[in-house]
Formats: structure tokens, sequence, C-alpha cells
């Protein structure tokens, strides 16, 4: 979400429709996200629990990890600035670095909590390994994975998360838009009126109580039809002709 009137128009109507957990990252449009949801939701505005994520940068190439403990100081004091806040409400690792063992990234951000400065912890893009890991050092209350009717390798993490009460925050819940290519799911829409993306997303509500999905938006109307899933209902069967169009399979370890 861009730091124009646009963005902040759609963030203020999105709340006022009563979503309450907005999520991004210090290196979504280079911090542009974050000074809009801190131009808009301010900290007072309690009823809105806002997560931000750090332990990645831009470069000349795209996005690279880098979640060296100065960095990660650096990126919170950074999204505390941006989102205009002494404390964050969820405060997630972006990614595991290969460098750095991820008990030294998260024992930055178990000091941030210690202080007062972050209310809870959450990981990004991890193994159920890495994830055992984390909780050892620090209480994780959530993960955020790739996770979609179409893309499973995160099963066994979602599996985990459900049997130790994690919220499991699926990114990429519809794919970037392209969800609506697969036949079965563009077939089951068509049946029941409503878009692709609705039936994606209410898939993912029934798959599981842990699932938590944070679709993007720039566009009124989107917005209104992704939460409008939270009431559609899939019947059985269709429920079943969804589960098989993608395998599970367990996260990658690479």
């Amino acid at each position: 979400m861009s730091d124009s009137a646009e963005g902040r128009a759609i963030l203020r109507q999105a709340i006022d429709l009563g979503v309450n957990f907005i999520d991004t990252a210090d290196v979504y449009q280079s911090g542009a996200s974050e000074e809009t949801i801190g131009a808009v939701v301010p900290a007072s505005e309690s009823a809105v629990l806002v997560a931000t994520k750090g332990g990645m940068v831009r470069t000349s190439d795209g996005l690279a990890v880098d979640a060296r403990p100065d960095h990660l100081r650096d990126a919170f004091e950074g999204s505390l600035r941006r989102l205009r806040r002494d404390r964050i409400d969820l405060y997630q690792l972006h990614r595991v670095d290969p460098r750095v063992p991820v008990e030294e990234s998260l024992a930055v951000l178990r000091e941030f909590q210690r202080e007062g400065r972050i209310r809870h912890v959450g990981v990004s893009n991890v193994t159920v390994l890495d994830l055992e890991r984390a909780r050892r050092v620090v209480s994780v209350v959530s993960v955020q994975n790739r996770y979609n009717l179409l893309e499973r390798d995160s099963e066994d993490v979602l599996s985990y998360c459900e049997a130790h009460e994690i919220a499991f925050l699926p990114w990429h819940p519809l794919r970037r838009g392209r969800i609506s290519d697969d036949p079965a799911l563009s077939s089951i829409a068509q049946r029941r009126g409503v878009s692709p993306d609705r039936v994606a997303l209410a898939w993912l509500l029934q798959r599981s109580p842990a699932l938590l999905p944070i679709p993007g938006t720039l566009s009124p109307s989107h917005l209104r039809d992704n939460l409008a899933a939270q009431e559609f209902r899939l019947e059985p069967e269709e429920v079943r002709q969804l589960d098989g169009l993608a395998p599970p399979g367990p996260h990658p370890t690479s």
C-alpha cells in the first residue's frame, strides 16, 4: 500500500468495515506502507492490531535477507518512527538468515519485548525446525508462510501451529490475484454466483481455525469482496473438491 490519499482512504474504509488486524513490513514500498498505517491508524486506536516485519533489505537486485542483530535493531527503530508508535503490537522476523543463527536474531526481539516495545513476537517463512528453535528463545504467537488453495508446501507448519495454538497468517492467500486461473475453483465460483477470490478465502477460513488470511487490496470493491468471504460457506462436497486441487507437502528446507 503506497502512502497516497487513495491508500489512506482504503485503509480507513477497511477499519470502518471492521478490519482489526493490519499486516505490513518495513520493506513494503520501501517503508511507505508503514507510513500510511502510521498516518491513518493512531496508536490510541487500540482495537486495531498492527503487525510489521523486519529482517529483509532492498537491493539493486530486489530483496535480500539481513537478520543480523544490528540490522534488526535499526529496522525496528525505523518501523517505530514510520508507524508513529512507541510499541509494536506484533513484530515478526521476516526471514531466517542463513548467516545468522535464528536464536541470535530472535534474542533482539526478546530484548525489545522485555523492554515493553514489542507486545507479541512472530516469525515468517519458517520450517517446523526453525519454529521449534525460535520457541526456545521467545514465545511465538504467529507464523507467516506462503499458503493458499494451490500452494500448500507449509502444511506441516500449519499442523504444528494448530497443535501449539499459534496463529498462521498465510501470505499470498490469493496467489497475487492469480488464484482464479484454476478451472475447478472458477467453476464453483460461477455456480455459486461469487468471485473465485471469495471461494479461495472461504476455503482457507474453513480449512483451519488457526488460519487468518491477509489478502491485500487497492480497490474498495475488492476489499468488500474479501470481507464477504467470512460469511460465505462452502458445501462439504465443494470443500472435498477444492482439497484435492493441490497435494499437501512439507515446507522446503532450502
